[in-house]
C-alpha cells in the first residue's frame, strides 16, 4: 500500500504536469513553426528536429524543479509557484509571436522578458530548494541561445 505522502506526491506531480503541458501547448497549437525553414538563418541556426528534442527535456526539468518546490515544507512557496506559472504563459505566447506574426523584434524583446522571470523564478526556486533552482539552468542557457538566434533572425530578416 501507498502511503498518503507518497500519493500526495505522485498527485501533485500529475497536476504540475498537466498544468505546464496544458499552458506550453497553447504556444505549439496557435503557432505556425513551418516558417522556420523560410527564413533566412544564421550559420549557427539548429535543424528544426532539434527542439523537439530540447524542449521536452526542458519541460521534464521544469515540472520536476517546480514540484520540488511544490512539496518542500515549512516554507512559503506561493512566490516561486506564481513565478512559474508566469513564466509559463509568457513562454507559450513567444512562438505566436515569433511565427505567427513574425515580428521578431518584439519576440526578441518577449524573449528577453521571460529569461528575466526565469532567471527570477530560478533564485527564487533555489532558495526554496538548491535542486530546484539548478535544474533550470538549461533552460536558462537555451533560452539564452533563443535570444541570440531570434535578435539574428531579426536582423536577417
Amino acid at each position: 500500500m501507498i502511503k498518503t505522502t507518497t500519493k500526495k506526491k505522485i498527485v501533485s506531480f500529475i497536476i504540475i504536469s498537466l498544468i505546464t503541458l496544458a499552458i506550453v501547448s497553447i504556444g505549439s497549437i496557435f503557432s505556425n513553426t513551418e516558417i522556420y525553414g523560410e527564413f533566412t538563418k544564421p550559420f549557427f541556426a539548429p535543424p528544426s528536429w532539434l527542439f523537439g528534442i530540447v524542449w521536452p527535456i526542458l519541460y521534464v526539468l521544469m515540472i520536476v524543479s517546480a514540484w520540488l518546490v511544490y512539496n518542500t515544507e515549512d516554507i512559503d512557496v506561493k512566490l516561486p509557484l506564481k513565478l512559474y506559472l508566469f513564466q509559463l504563459v509568457l513562454n507559450s505566447i513567444w512562438p505566436i509571436i515569433f511565427f505567427n506574426f513574425e515580428l521578431y523584434l518584439l519576440a526578441f524583446v518577449w524573449l528577453c522578458m521571460l529569461l528575466f522571470f526565469v532567471i527570477y523564478m530560478a533564485y527564487e526556486f533555489y532558495k526554496v530548494n538548491k535542486l530546484a533552482g539548478l535544474l533550470q539552468i538549461p533552460y536558462i542557457l537555451w533560452l539564452i541561445f533563443a535570444g541570440v538566434l531570434n535578435f539574428a533572425i531579426f536582423l536577417l530578416n
